[in-house]
């Protein structure tokens, strides 16, 4: 069942999700193991760092890797409904053209039967 005052399908929300969710698992992949680095250069180069309690490092690991996972969901997500427009665009450009396409065919052939209708009988000069 789709949300109150809500226009996409179930198809089309499943795939937002989807798109959704593989961004948020790379995005809290790539801010882990950039935060992994950075937390590996702390406990190398800095006393501070060192200092820290494992549950605030375990927290900035984690305060990363939610980071990441949303601004790449974010991306993924807004990358997904530009496709969509893209695509309802093309569609409704194919579907104009078509009509345009069948008014001309229509045209063309009305002139035929027309020009068969009245050259028919053998009115051209030799």
């Amino acid at each position: 069942m789709t949300p109150h005052g809500s226009s996409r399908s179930a198809e089309e929300l499943s795939a937002a999700r989807s798109a959704a969710l593989r961004g948020a698992a790379v995005g809290a992949a790539k801010f882990g193991i950039a935060t992994a680095i950075l937390g590996f250069c702390g406990t190398v180069f800095s006393p501070v760092y060192r200092s820290l309690t494992i549950q605030f490092k375990v927290y900035l690991q984690v305060s990363g890797m939610t980071l990441g996972g949303w601004i790449e969901a974010d991306k993924r997500l807004r990358a997904w409904e530009h496709s969509r427009v893209r695509e309802k665009r093309r569609q409704k450009a194919l579907e104009r053209d078509e009509g345009v396409w069948k008014e001309w065919e229509k045209m063309v052939t009305e002139e035929e039967i027309g020009k068969g209708a009245a050259g028919g009988k053998g009115t051209g000069a030799k």
